[in-house]
């Protein structure tokens, strides 16, 4: 298991409301709970936030940056954090379907426990990056780098990772009824006894 730095939020911090934390198209050293947030804020930068029981509707918030945050029961369906950039951040028993964060890089982040079907990570930039026990159908990585990145006890039915390495993965512990990859990406990668004979039969070839 990698070592994945945690979020370095204070054990103290204010409760505020989202419009009065918001300075400068920042969000720093703040609680942020139990509220709906919509609308378009690009370039938004948080740092050392947690949002706790959040409902991001219809949200754009397309080049992000987040460090030291934590999203804690938080509902993030179809929001767009594309070309983000994400450090030292949790994503922790939130709703995330659809989330779209492709073209983003990530480094030391969690998803625990997560609903995240649909979600879509294409031609992100992953280093220290960790899924646990989340819910990932259909989700979509063509095309991302994948450096340190673990995936673990999570529902990958139906993902896709055409065009993805991967290479030094262990994905052992998933289930799957059937992956998209491309094969020649496939080597290093380390799956169970099981998963082999999906792999075989998606070959053509008859296991018996």
């Amino acid at each position: 298991m990698n070592t994945i730095q945690k979020p370095k939020i204070p054990k103290e911090l204010p409760v505020l409301s989202f419009t009065k934390a918001l300075q400068d198209e920042q969000i720093k050293d703040v609680i942020i709970e139990n509220e709906i947030i919509s609308g378009k804020l690009h370039s938004l930068r948080a740092e050392k936030v947690i949002f706790r029981n959040m409902v991001f509707t219809d949200v754009s918030f397309r080049h992000m940056e987040c460090t030291d945050v934590l999203f804690e029961k938080c509902d993030l369906s179809n929001a767009d954090f594309s070309g983000s950039i994400i450090h030292r951040t949790v994503f922790q028993h939130s709703k995330l379907l659809g989330l779209n964060l492709a073209d983003s890089a990530m480094r030391n982040v969690r998803f625990e426990d997560c609903l995240a079907n649909y979600s879509s990570f294409s031609y992100s930039n992953m280093k220290h990056v960790r899924f646990d026990t989340c819910a990932l159908l259909e989700s979509e990585w063509n095309d991302a780098a994948l450096e340190h990145t673990e995936l673990n006890a999570c529902d990958l039915n139906g993902a896709n990772f055409i065009g993805t390495s991967l290479f030094n993965m262990d994905i052992s512990t998933c289930t799957f009824d059937h992956l998209h990859v491309s094969l020649d990406k496939l080597k290093g990668c380390r799956i169970s006894p099981a998963q082999a004979v999906t792999f075989a039969e998606a070959l053509g070839a008859i296991v018996t």
